[in-house]
């Protein structure tokens, strides 16, 4: 009788670019890389029947919280981690050459694949039942058309992880067919890959053809690589130290409620009090001296990126749904226990009137810069400001924005990005800072005649307004 493949089923995570996987072959399986909140997994298990009997981790993680301790743990699966990363928690070691069996028909290699980090592990799957070397789970070294950047350990470290990286990639080649499918943690939005591709699937044979790791000799691939590296996300420092301690299982029970005195008085303490609605509706009208993270973008990734870690955050939502997910977001950094939340409208959020700012298209900046001198504020990363950027604008990255908004020339300032959604975080930080708490009017002045508008619109359509642009990619 023919045997079915085993079952590779992925677990996104988009906002934070990253997958994690079960495999199973019907009775137990395998999950590789889970995030911190578990009970998606555990859902899994359930959906399809399952039983865990190993949790694998390819690498120690700077971009979230593992869930890889506490599943183990609620499952009573093996946890499987390299020897040698030294880790303040039981695990099953596993070394370079390793095999591990699952089940009849599962049978799992582990392999040294160091780049990302040194102790960076792949795991080839191999059908014990019909003899396929099915899939590789790759985490953060072969990823589609792209590889796990080297640069998280320091500066000092950067080179030799590169050349390693260079080499890793080719041993996994090397080791699988062509037809093998590449499962990777990281690279679909991660800042953990060191460039983007747009690919949802791949095989070795399609990464072998066309991914620059395997087409380029080492020295092309490492100045390439290093040279296109760009910043990652701040609290990317406190990932490592956090998963060699073992995180435990996270709290998700709703935050206390907050009312419209407690919110204005954390706003004037110097916490911070977010806005999970879309930058639309936090423009129209929102708490004065809140900032919007909308939970329609990269919330988790910004959020964590920007603020000073341990500043208390108090969640502002529409519904008790939306506090839940941003919740749910900010737990996988480790961010664990809001102080507090509201829901509802903001006008049941302050005592006060709203604030506002105004919003605008590309063309509605060309027309503006016909009649009038305005400051730009561009707070894309470096990177993208020097492949294509307007004519005179100023370059503040949006990470370095809360340390240097004395830097934002005075006067008018239309704020933009790439899409829309850092130039809503970037104005909410700069009408939360030009406040003295009595908000902007209607048409977006305070009371020193400062006026903001924040750009909401694709950096494409910039092109097409009039507006000049400068750079090799304009």
């Amino acid at each position: 009788m023919t045997q079915h493949r085993l079952t590779v089923v992925p677990l996104e995570t988009p906002s934070l670019g990253d997958r994690s996987y079960l495999v199973h072959d019907g009775t137990v399986g395998f999950v590789v890389d889970p995030q911190r909140d578990i009970d998606r997994v555990l859902d899994l298990l359930d959906r399809y029947g399952v039983r865990l009997t190993h949790v694998l981790e390819t690498h120690i993680h700077n971009d979230y919280l593992t869930g890889g301790l506490a599943l183990a743990r609620a499952t009573g699966a093996a946890y499987l981690v390299n020897a040698d990363d030294e880790v303040r928690f039981d695990r099953t070691p596993v070394r370079d050459g390793e095999v591990v069996e699952v089940g009849p028909r599962m049978r799992v290699t582990a392999v040294a694949t160091p780049g990302h980090t040194y102790t960076h592990l792949s795991y080839l799957l191999h059908d014990a039942g019909t003899g396929e070397r099915q899939a590789v789970f790759s985490g953060g070294s072969l990823l589609f058309g792209a590889t796990g950047r080297p640069d998280l350990l320091g500066p000092e470290h950067t080179h030799q992880l590169a050349r390693l990286q260079h080499a890793s990639a080719r041993r996994l080649v090397e080791a699988l067919p062509d037809t093998a499918e590449v499962y990777p943690t990281h690279g679909f939005g991660s800042f953990c890959s060191a460039t983007q591709s747009e690919a949802t699937a791949s095989t070795i044979g399609a990464e072998r053809a066309g991914n620059p790791v395997l087409t380029q000799d080492e020295e092309t691939y490492v100045r390439e690589l290093l040279a296109g590296l760009s910043a990652y996300p701040a609290y990317y420092a406190h990932m490592a130290p956090a998963n060699s301690a073992g995180p435990d299982a996270p709290d998700l029970t709703p935050p206390r409620p907050a009312d419209p005195a407690e919110l204005r008085r954390r706003i004037e303490a110097g916490e911070w009090v977010v806005d999970l609605r879309s930058r639309t509706m936090f423009a129209a009208g929102h708490v004065p001296g809140s900032l919007n993270f909308g939970l329609d973008g990269s919330f988790a990734t910004y959020l964590g990126w920007l603020v000073e870690w341990g500043t208390p955050l108090t969640l502002l939502g529409a519904t008790a749904d939306d506090v839940a997910t941003a919740q749910r977001e900010l737990v996988r950094i480790g961010i664990d226990r809001p102080a507090a939340a509201a829901t509802g409208r903001p006008e049941d959020w302050t005592e006060r009137g709203l604030s506002q700012f105004a919003t605008a298209t590309f063309a509605d900046l060309a027309q503006v810069r016909h009649h009038r001198q305005v400051c730009v504020l561009d707070v894309r990363r470096t990177d993208e400001y020097d492949a294509a950027r307007i004519d005179g604008a100023v370059n503040i990255p949006l990470h370095e924005l809360p340390a240097r908004l004395a830097d934002v020339p005075a006067g008018e300032v239309w704020v933009h990005c790439a899409g829309g959604y850092r130039a809503s975080v970037a104005a909410s930080l700069l009408d939360a800072a030009q406040l003295d708490g009595d908000g902007l009017d209607g048409d977006g002045l305070d009371e020193d005649g400062h006026r903001l508008v924040a750009v909401d619109d694709d950096f494409d359509n910039a092109r097409a307004t009039g507006l000049h642009l400068l750079g090799p990619e304009a």
